[in-house]
C-alpha cells in the first residue's frame, strides 16, 4: 500500500474516532442528562466536560459573529485542501501519516463548526496544580500530524543519505 494510501486511510480513521466519539459524548446519556455545564469525573486526572470552543486551538481566535465562523470555517477548508494537496505527492509514511491526521482532524471539527457554529471539547487533563486545555479527538489527531511532519521534516531518511555521501567527496 502506498504511503498516500495509508494517509488517506489515517485521515478517514482519525475524522471517523473523531465524529463518533462526539457523537456518542453529546447524544448519549452522558451529556443530555447533566445538562450544558456537565461534568463526569473519570480520574483523578481526567474529567470528561461539555466545552463549545467558537475560536481554534486553545480557543485562540475567539468567533463570535457568523462572519467570524464563516471565516475560520472557510480558512480550516483552504487548509485542508492545501494538505490534500500535499498529501497527494507524499512518498513517505510518515509524512502521509501526519498529514492524514492533520486533515482528518481539520474535517471533523469542520462538521462541528458547520453544524452547531462551534466546536464540542469534552477531554480535559489535570494533575499536581496543572489544568491542561480542553480538546477532542480531532484536536488530538491534529496536534499527533503536526508533530509527526516536525519529525518528517527534521528526520528524513534521504537528508541522512545526502550527507554520508556529500560527507564521503
Amino acid at each position: 500500500m502506498t504511503p498516500r494510501a495509508q494517509g488517506w486511510i489515517v485521515a478517514a480513521a482519525s475524522l471517523a474516532a473523531d465524529q463518533a466519539s462526539k457523537n456518542w459524548l453529546l447524544y448519549g446519556q452522558h451529556f443530555r442528562e447533566l445538562g450544558p455545564a456537565a461534568r463526569i469525573d473519570v480520574t483523578s486526572f481526567f474529567d470528561l466536560v461539555m466545552v463549545w470552543n467558537r475560536g481554534v486551538s486553545y480557543g485562540m481566535f475567539q468567533a463570535g459573529s457568523m462572519a467570524g465562523i464563516v471565516f475560520l470555517t472557510l480558512f480550516s477548508l483552504a487548509a485542508v485542501a492545501a494538505l490534500s494537496w500535499w498529501l497527494r505527492s507524499a512518498d513517505r509514511r510518515f509524512l502521509a501519516l501526519g498529514l492524514g491526521l492533520v486533515i482528518g482532524g481539520a474535517i471533523g471539527n469542520v462538521i462541528d463548526r458547520v453544524i452547531y457554529g462551534a466546536v464540542a471539547d469534552f477531554f480535559h487533563f489535570h494533575a499536581f496544580g496543572h489544568d491542561w486545555y480542553v480538546f477532542n479527538v480531532a484536536d488530538a489527531a491534529i496536534t499527533v500530524g503536526v508533530v509527526a511532519l516536525l519529525l518528517d521534516a527534521f528526520v528524513r531518511p534521504e537528508t541522512k543519505n545526502e550527507a554520508k555521501s556529500s560527507g564521503s567527496r
